[in-house]
């Protein structure tokens, strides 16, 4: 059978257009807090997470795969993530849907009266109150209203068929603190989107910009990687070195970079910094030119940290400082090989210079002074009972010598001078970092030059420590350092130690011969081969004695070491047409340090050692230049964020109803009272009214 016509129209009623199903959860309140509680999620991602790094730091970080898989899910870029701002999207729509929902209903909640509630309805009421009353209707009716509004209440007088009602209300305003809030919430982040670099995506998807990713001058990057002076949007940064200036800033995208025009020059004049005794900065400020391209005005203001220039809607705050081109001066002494050659060579912060056909070097950075830590730490190469060789001496650069820049007490603080830091990167395009320091310092009492490797941006850096000689240079230990790079020279010192160890008789003959051959093995297998060199080496070489007499075998490798190094030494000098240096407690522990460091230098990594010997020092000033025009939006939402929190939580809403009725020759009053949050003031609030209302005038 088929349904009857009522039955039917039943059912299409109860029906719901899947249109408001969708609205309604939406703005629901479950849903806004499923939203709220994902992007809590990602915001806590993006602050562990370090956004922006270099893509090298994610991958050391986190390996091929796992680099790949968070690099599609954005999370190198939380804030600016396409899932990111979906949800903030989604929250804006869900939060200005269950504002339109719900504000109408608000709003004629508050201007009604609630008139029509009838007096067995009052008598529900948990709070209420009854009494009687000689004065007639009217007069109670009136001295009621003028008590309620003593005490602040609207009072409205509405008359019934038996009797009077006096609805009075106070705190309705209360409701104003959901509108608000909720509209903060929208105006907040509609603010942030406004900030945020959708603007910039926009215009990669229908304008055809393309980030740069080459290299060369600012001024020869195309149009489709330039963003015009209309761009509503932006935050861009520009180094300007002492004397120059900049028309243009720069945005750093995942994928290269925009150039963003800027509708003025700003010319840095001079710049200025203070330190800190501890060698962090204490004060930078750059005094800057401003002119303007349409009308040519010129304004002159020294920018500081937090305290930027505002110039025609755009910020230009005061970000960091850097080198701005200083010319260096170095000398290159080799690392490889028995070559002694040294040779000249010159550079300019932030360019690179070819180092023959193999390898460039990349000047990255240079510091006038720097100040370090230089307490006395345990040395690395001390040797501890119950560790094997290869444990002491096989722990790499990082162990065997150890950095001067670690943080520790104040007292040990000094300013070490001058160091330079450079990519040497071969044809392959392979680099590791260095950081070399212009003048010797004293660490753990002996006095050294320090020279600094890192393989990986995010690694702290390892300092070879080379030891300096009576004249205050590198050249002895470079001298050392190719003579154990020297067949012959070995082979030289080999015999002389022999020599000098062993008695001139018969029976001499024969050991001093021994003692040769193992003198030059120990000085072979100390320079050691490609893979293996230093105490390394001879960890691996003392490995093949049985275990019971490798420390005997140890203790006299390390005498015939120590000897046949002295003689290698002077050998090196006398080739050199130098006198042999004299035998006493200073050259000995020079040649102690020149050891450790020869074994070091393994580790070390590069052919060649650039020392600096001098510079110019040129500065330059970081600018960060900004156009926010969300700010002011974001303003409005905090004060709406804190006029919602103040009416949701210090205005309160009650409600109060006294129904009057003629009852013989007075009349009868029937008072109930209501409010949404039930605390100790609505308690004493009632009391005082139970007090007051029932007096007679």
């Amino acid at each position: 059978m088929s349904s009857s016509p009522s039955t039917t129209g039943i059912e299409l009623k109860t029906r719901r257009p899947i249109v408001g199903e969708f609205v309604e959860l939406i703005s629901s309140m479950r849903f806004a807090i499923a939203l709220l509680a994902m992007i809590a999620i990602a915001a806590i991602v993006g602050t562990v997470m370090k956004q922006g790094e270099a893509t090298n730091n994610y991958i050391n970080q986190f390996g091929p795969f796992w680099f790949e898989v968070f690099g599609k899910l954005g999370l190198y870029g939380v804030y600016s993530a396409w899932w990111f701002l979906l949800l903030m999207t989604a929250l804006v729509t869900s939060t200005s849907l269950c504002i339109l929902r719900n504000t109408p209903k608000m709003l004629k909640d508050m201007r009604s009266w609630r008139e029509h509630v009838r007096e067995n309805s009052l008598r529900n009421f948990h709070h209420k109150m009854q009494w009687r009353s000689p004065l007639a209707r009217a007069a109670l009716t009136q001295q009621t209203a003028a008590r309620l509004a003593d005490a602040g209440y609207k009072v409205k007088l509405v008359d019934k068929d038996n009797g009077t009602l006096v609805a009075a209300k106070q705190g309705a305003a209360n409701k104003f603190g959901y509108i608000f809030a909720h509209s903060a919430i929208v105006i907040i982040c509609i603010g942030g989107l406004l900030d945020s670099d959708v603007p910039i995506r926009l215009q990669e998807w229908f304008l055809g910009k393309v980030p740069f990713n080459g290299s060369g001058l600012i001024s020869a990057v195309p149009a489709q990687s330039r963003l015009g002076l209309g761009n509503p949007t932006f935050r861009g940064n520009t180094m300007i070195p002492e004397g120059q200036s900049s028309e243009s800033a720069i945005i750093t995208r995942p994928d290269g970079v925009l150039i963003q025009d800027l509708p003025f020059t700003i010319s840095l004049k001079k710049f200025t910094i203070d330190f800190y005794t501890t060698g962090m900065p204490k004060l930078f400020a750059s005094a800057v030119e401003v002119r303007d391209h349409a009308s040519g005005e010129v304004v002159k203001a020294v920018i500081e940290v937090n305290k930027p220039l505002l110039y025609k809607g755009l910020a230009i705050y005061q970000s960091s400082f850097d080198d701005g081109g200083s010319k260096l001066k170095l000398t290159g002494f080799p690392m490889v090989g028995a070559a002694t050659t040294r040779f000249d060579i010159a550079g300019e912060v932030g360019s690179s210079t070819a180092m023959g056909d193999t390898y460039t070097v990349e000047w990255s950075g240079f510091r006038p002074f720097n100040v370090e830590n230089l307490a006395a730490a345990q040395d690395a190469r001390a040797v501890t009972k119950g560790k094997s060789l290869e444990e002491q001496f096989a722990n790499g650069l990082d162990k065997h010598t150890g950095s001067a820049g670690r943080n520790a007490h104040n007292k040990d603080l000094k300013n070490v001078g001058p160091s330079v830091t450079y990519k040497l990167r071969d044809k392959t395009g392979q680099a590791r970092e260095y950081q070399n320091y212009m003048q010797p310092v004293t660490v753990d009492g002996a006095t050294v030059f320090l020279a600094g490797m890192r393989i990986n941006p995010s690694d702290p850096f390892s300092f070879l420590r080379i030891p300096a000689d009576d004249a205050h240079s590198v050249n002895e230990w470079m001298r050392l350092r190719a003579a154990l790079n020297d067949p012959g020279l070995r082979a030289a010192a080999a015999k002389h130690y022999a020599e000098r160890a062993t008695p001139q008789s018969a029976n001499g003959d024969a050991l001093r011969g021994q003692l040769q051959a193992s003198a030059e093995k120990s000085l072979t297998i100390f320079a050691g081969n490609d893979k293996a060199a230093g105490f390394v080496a001879i960890s691996q070489f003392l490995e093949k004695i049985p275990g019971a007499e490798q420390e005997k075998a140890a203790d006299v490798f390390m005498k015939i070491l120590n000897g046949s190094l002295w003689d290698l030494w002077q050998a090196a000098r006398a080739r050199d047409g130098l006198a042999p240096a004299s035998a006493d407690e200073q050259h000995a522990r020079f040649l102690q340090l020149a050891t450790n460091a020869l074994s070091d230098a393994f580790f070390y990594g590069a052919p060649v050692y650039l020392q600096l010997d001098d510079f110019t020092q040129i500065q330059a000033s970081v600018f960060q230049v900004t156009r926010s025009p969300g700010k002011k939006v974001v303003y409005l939402g905090c004060v709406f964020l804190v006029l919602g929190v103040f009416s949701m939580f210090y205005i309160r809403e009650r409600r109060l109803w006294v129904w009057i009725k003629d009852d013989g020759d007075g009349t009868e009053a029937l008072m109930a009272m209501s409010t949404q949050r039930k605390t100790l003031d609505f308690e004493r609030e009632f009391e005082t009214l139970k007090e007051k209302l029932p007096q007679s005038a």
